[in-house]
């Protein structure tokens, strides 16, 4: 029996190697490399459902967080400024509590990332630090265009869908060649993303920096990227529960997985609201 479960724990990390670089973010990158097997308390697909949908909910905590907070965070100076044309105007306390979401996100999600034993605690305040910025976004970036938000969800959900059904009739599949694109789209935008950044600190390119992001086409077609790597990553995380479930992963790790998999959702949708809002705000001007 031992025997039995050493081979299959091999067959597992042999199977992790060939999709490791797909992952779409560090949860999915380790459950990969994960060969640990159990024949009775192995990951199931409904208990990663069921939690998945326990980390949407906590970010459905943090929409409504946001709109118990509003009144109390309603002190000190009024601050007005524009983002994607859309003017905002908020409260000193606004902008606190809206800079300490931020870095709780990046804190909270490296604790559910590297931290793999607080993953329903430090994944479920990273979803509410999420939906508290995601109300941001669209009750007061976009106010008096709140519909936006919702045409963002209907499409953030038809995606999924989609990526679903494209996965589960295998009309896409995790190959060598699906590698390859992915591999391509992911280096170029993150290189030229690193430019942008460091263009925009050096002053001999800075103008040339400000352009490009001006430039409403070119604007569109990295949202519209963005849009499609955000999508074909939920193939990978697709691919890596089949991993923990088909290798019969401890139970426990269903966690992980779903946490990496509302990760995507979040990102995915953000990633929408941002093409929707540049669109909205262009024809709004």
């Amino acid at each position: 029996m031992n025997h039995t479960l050493q081979n299959q724990g091999k067959g597992a990390a042999a199977n992790s190697k060939k999709s490791a670089l797909l992952a779409s973010n560090p949860v999915m990158r380790r459950l990969n490399k994960i060969d640990e097997v159990s024949e009775t308390n192995s990951a199931t697909y409904g208990g990663i459902v069921v939690k998945t949908i326990y980390f949407m909910l906590f970010t459905i905590a943090g929409i409504v967080l946001h709109f118990v907070l509003e009144n109390y965070l309603a002190t000190g100076q009024l601050v007005e400024f524009s983002i994607r044309d859309f003017p905002v105007s908020l409260y000193t306390g606004e902008l606190i509590a809206l800079g300490a979401s931020v870095i709780l996100a990046i804190v909270f999600q490296l604790l559910a990332f590297f931290a793999r034993a607080t993953t329903p605690v430090t994944g479920a305040l990273y979803c509410v630090t999420q939906g508290y910025m995601i109300a941001f976004i669209v009750f007061k970036v976009l106010k008096g265009y709140e519909y936006l938000g919702a045409l963002a969800l209907a499409i953030t959900l038809v995606i999924i869908l989609t990526m679903s059904i494209l996965y589960a009739t295998g009309i896409i599949r995790v190959t060598k060649k699906f590698k390859m694109v992915m591999i391509t789209l992911f280096v170029t935008v993150i290189g030229s993303s690193l430019l942008v950044l460091v263009g925009s600190f050096i002053p001999f390119t800075r103008p040339l920096v400000a352009q490009m992001q001006s430039n409403y086409p070119l604007t569109i077609a990295v949202g519209v990227i963005f849009i499609i790597i955000a999508a074909l990553f939920l193939i990978c995380d697709f691919d890596t529960i089949d991993h923990v479930v088909n290798d019969k992963l401890p139970k426990k790790y269903e966690w992980g997985a779903a946490f990496g998999l509302a990760f995507t959702f979040i990102w995915l949708y953000l990633k929408v609201l941002d093409l929707i809002m540049t669109i909205a705000g262009n024809n709004k001007n």
